[in-house]
């Protein structure tokens, strides 16, 4: 198109595994960032910026650009149209992320490592809970992402992730991207309780859709005395206790519930 900009190569340099660059590939730039700026043919144009804390770089014949909170992809654009005002013919332009200004993240919960943890690129959320050293293993299957909103009123945004979904279906569409300010939540799993004519009575760990009989296997299955047919489940709900009888083996538990395995009478 003549008279105008021919941006031929954008380019990102992510510090990260590959993963990252889906989960970058939109990254804003801000105050902070290093970003080094080549012309292709031009190579005494070629510098390395750093953006200032206005949100603006100097570029050599072109001056102050004002950068912060578009995507690097916007930032050659923009370089690029500056130039070609009067200055070069169609010019050529990559800009690389050298260094991702701090970015700081609240992790809690259910992970080995909580605390406050920089962000040094784009992080997606499975790359964030392998910085925090991973799930503990009564980490339950969502995680809630509080995030502030750029809105009038200041409301947040809270995200719940099903962690399951995420970490065994390979439904990388949840690895959401993680952003400055947010604060991360693994939740604490729920447990069921079996008692009663059972191998190993005990509390286990509550995974959704876990059925009666799958819970009574978890606890090494009915002993000979057990009454098979007059399993029992003792549920809360709003505070109240209800009592479930005869219960098929296909039932599905909810968190806290008690199943009890009466003893048989012959």
């Amino acid at each position: 198109m003549k008279g105008k900009a021919c941006i031929v190569v954008v380019l990102f340099l992510f510090l990260g595994a590959a993963s990252c660059l889906a989960a970058g590939s939109d990254y804003l730039v801000g105050p902070g960032d290093v970003l080094k700026v080549t012309v292709y043919d031009h190579p005494d144009l070629s510098s390395t910026v750093r953006v200032n804390n206005d949100g603006t770089i100097n570029f050599p014949l072109v001056g102050t650009l004002q950068i912060e909170g578009i995507s690097v992809s916007q930032v050659s654009e923009q370089v690029a149209n500056a130039l070609a005002n009067g200055y070069i013919v169609n010019p050529q332009v990559a800009v690389f992320v050298e260094e991702f200004r701090s970015r700081k993240v609240i992790v809690m919960g259910q992970v080995k490592n909580p605390g406050l943890y920089e962000l040094r690129g784009p992080t997606s959320l499975l790359e964030l809970i392998s910085q925090a050293g991973g799930l503990n293993p009564d980490a339950g299957e969502t995680v809630n992402i509080t995030r502030g909103t750029n809105t009038a009123d200041g409301h947040e945004q809270l995200l719940m992730v099903d962690l399951k979904t995420l970490t065994q279906g390979g439904d990388n569409a949840n690895d959401v991207a993680i952003l400055d300010g947010d604060s991360v939540f693994v939740t604490l799993a729920g447990n069921v309780y079996v008692t009663g004519e059972v191998k190993r009575p005990n509390s286990y760990k509550f995974e959704r859709g876990t059925s009666v009989i799958k819970a009574i296997t978890m606890a090494g299955g009915f002993t000979e005395l057990a009454a098979k047919g007059r399993v029992k489940i003792i549920r809360k709900s709003g505070g109240a206790e209800s009592m479930l009888t005869n219960v098929p083996m296909h039932m599905l538990v909810l968190p806290e519930d008690v199943i009890v395995v009466p003893e048989s009478f012959f």
